[in-house]
C-alpha cells in the first residue's frame, strides 16, 4: 500500500469507489463502518446524484445521515464511465475518548428497571419493555447511567405509554485504540418529548462514552460494549 493509499484507507471520512454497476471497487476502513448503517446502492445514488454533468469532481454540501454517521458535504468524481467515487465529509458528533476509570460492570436489565420503577411512582404512565435478552453485562458507571435514564424517563412522563427497546445495533462499531467494539442502543419512546429535559441529558452524554440520537418521539442511548 501507498502512502497516499495508507492516506484514504485511514482518512475520518468514507471513500468508496463504484464501478458503472454500483458494485463496490474498493472501500476504505470508515466507509466499512458506515456500511453496517446503510447499504451500497443508497451510496451509489447518492454519487450518480451528486456527480458532475461531464467528467471531474463536483463537492457539494448536503445534509445525509445513516444511523450514528452525519454527514454535511460529499464530494463525487469520475474520469470515465467504468468508475465513479465519491467521498462523505463527515460531522464530528461523537468522540470515543479513552473509557471512564470509575466503571464496573454492571447488569443493563437491572439498571433500566431501577429507573422504570423510580419514574412510575405516582405516575399513570404506562412502561413496556421490548429487551434484547443476549446483552451481556458491560462496563458503565451506574449511578451516572441511572441519571441519564431518568432524565430520558422525565422528558416521558406526559405520554400514556412508553416503550423501552434494547437492542444490538447489527454491522454497528466504534473504533479506538485498534479495538473494535459492537454497539447496543436504548432507545425510549412516546408521542412526545418535553424538550426542557434535553440538555440535562446532553450534558450526561457528553461525560461519559455514549451517544445520542434525538428524534421527534424518541431518545436513543448508543453503547460501546466493553467488556473489560
Amino acid at each position: 500500500m501507498t502512502f497516499e493509499q495508507q492516506w484514504i484507507e485511514y482518512d475520518y471520512n468514507p471513500f468508496i469507489l463504484f464501478n458503472s454497476d454500483g458494485k463496490i471497487l474498493s472501500l476504505n476502513a470508515e466507509a466499512q463502518y458506515l456500511m453496517g448503517c446503510t447499504d451500497a446502492s443508497t451510496i451509489y445514488e447518492i454519487a450518480m446524484s451528486y456527480a458532475s454533468s461531464s467528467f471531474g469532481f463536483n463537492t457539494t454540501f448536503v445534509d445525509l445521515e445513516f444511523g450514528r454517521f452525519k454527514f454535511f458535504g460529499v464530494t463525487v468524481g469520475y474520469e470515465t464511465e467504468e468508475e465513479i467515487g465519491i467521498r462523505l465529509y463527515q460531522t464530528p458528533t461523537f468522540k470515543f475518548t479513552k473509557p471512564r476509570t470509575d466503571v464496573d460492570l454492571v447488569n443493563v436489565y437491572t439498571l433500566i428497571d431501577l429507573a422504570i420503577s423510580s419514574n412510575s411512582i405516582g405516575s399513570k404512565t404506562i412502561f413496556l419493555k421490548e429487551l434484547d435478552p443476549t446483552i451481556p453485562e458491560v462496563r458503565l458507571n451506574a449511578n451516572h447511567f441511572i441519571k441519564l435514564l431518568n432524565k430520558i424517563y422525565a422528558s416521558m412522563l406526559q405520554n400514556a405509554e412508553v416503550k423501552t427497546r434494547l437492542y444490538f445495533r447489527i454491522g454497528e462499531y466504534i473504533r479506538y485504540e485498534g479495538e473494535k467494539y459492537t454497539i447496543f442502543a436504548i432507545e425510549v419512546s412516546g408521542d412526545t418529548i418535553e424538550k426542557k429535559h434535553l440538555p440535562g441529558v446532553e450534558m450526561l452524554i457528553a461525560e461519559s462514552n455514549l451517544y445520542l440520537d434525538v428524534k421527534e418521539s424518541s431518545i436513543t442511548v448508543n453503547i460501546p460494549m466493553i467488556l473489560k
